[in-house]
């Protein structure tokens, strides 16, 4: 038995998309469904049978991010864009590339652009102490359980530390922002995080296309350390054997991202076999 998060990370129908476009590159996805609703903006999309194309009237940064803010403030509005965050992501097919244009985190899955996020495996191995049974050595991973009132996955287990890079950050300085924001891992703790893979996610949702590059990492954990929340977005942490956790997975208690995530560490450490995890190694690609 394999894990659901593997079919569900590439579970995407192109036929059912058009690419969108910027400046001459493909960045994202539109649902045919969803084309109608643009419309209304003649002066800001190209339609085609196959494309929709921003204006190249708008041929900056800001001129791209103003205009593409006007479609997606009128359409967030009406409910078409859901779960307002606040937040600007870049538009950028690769991590390091120049923006083509920012908008509005919660409108990334609507247009299906690019997004790049951090997990953290938060791991306690404990040392073997002479006379304990080999169960008491065994390593353990530290959960997160989202708030009941998160935009997505609201009270699904998670990972100890996970969240999206928004523009102006980048990966390690994430990792400590959310480090401490999710689990009050201060940053000499975070510091000592290990990279792993990175998981690419192209996965049909009800708001649209989620297409996200998943940078992943352990830490280490002390065994006397317990993580606190400090944001208000993880409702409880739980530690849990590796065969709890790899339970939870297979049952789909964890977010994909969380459950992808977990199944690299998992995997790394041999604490799972290659064979029961087939499918996952289509979804690691270099890191960006």
């Amino acid at each position: 038995m394999t894990f659901p998060c593997i079919a569900a990370a590439r579970r995407f129908d192109p036929a059912a998309h058009l690419r969108f476009e910027i400046a001459g590159q493909a960045v994202g996805w539109v649902r045919r469904q969803d084309v109608a609703k643009l419309v209304r903006w003649p002066d800001v999309f190209e339609l085609t049978g196959e494309r929709v194309v921003l204006s190249a009237r708008y041929d900056s940064v800001d001129a791209r991010s103003m205009a593409l803010a006007s479609a997606i403030g009128a359409l967030a509005a009406e409910g078409a864009i859901p779960g307002w965050r606040d937040e600007i992501y870049a538009i950028r097919n690769r991590f390091d590339d120049p923006p083509l244009a920012y908008i509005e985190r919660a409108a990334s899955r609507f247009f299906g652009t690019q997004t790049y996020a951090v997990h953290v495996n938060g791991i306690v191995e404990y040392a073997v102490t002479p006379g304990e049974p080999p169960v008491a050595a065994a390593p353990k991973m530290w959960l997160g359980r989202r708030s009941a009132t998160k935009a997505t996955d609201p009270g699904m287990l998670d990972n100890v530390v996970a969240g999206g890079i928004g523009w102006g950050l980048g990966v390690h300085e994430t990792l400590a922002k959310e480090c401490w924001e999710e689990a009050g891992i201060p940053a000499d703790l975070a510091a000592r995080a290990i990279a792993g893979r990175t998981v690419q996610v192209l996965n049909s949702l009800p708001e649209g296309t989620q297409s996200e590059l998943i940078f992943v990492y352990d830490l280490p954990l002390p065994h006397d350390f317990a993580p606190r929340n400090q944001d208000g977005e993880v409702a409880e942490h739980l530690l849990a054997g590796v065969p709890e956790v790899i339970g939870w997975l297979r049952e789909g208690r964890a977010t994909m991202d969380a459950s992808l995530a977990t199944l690299d560490t998992l995997l790394r450490h041999r604490w799972i076999a290659a064979a029961d995890a087939a499918g996952i190694d289509a979804l690691f690609v270099p890191a960006a």
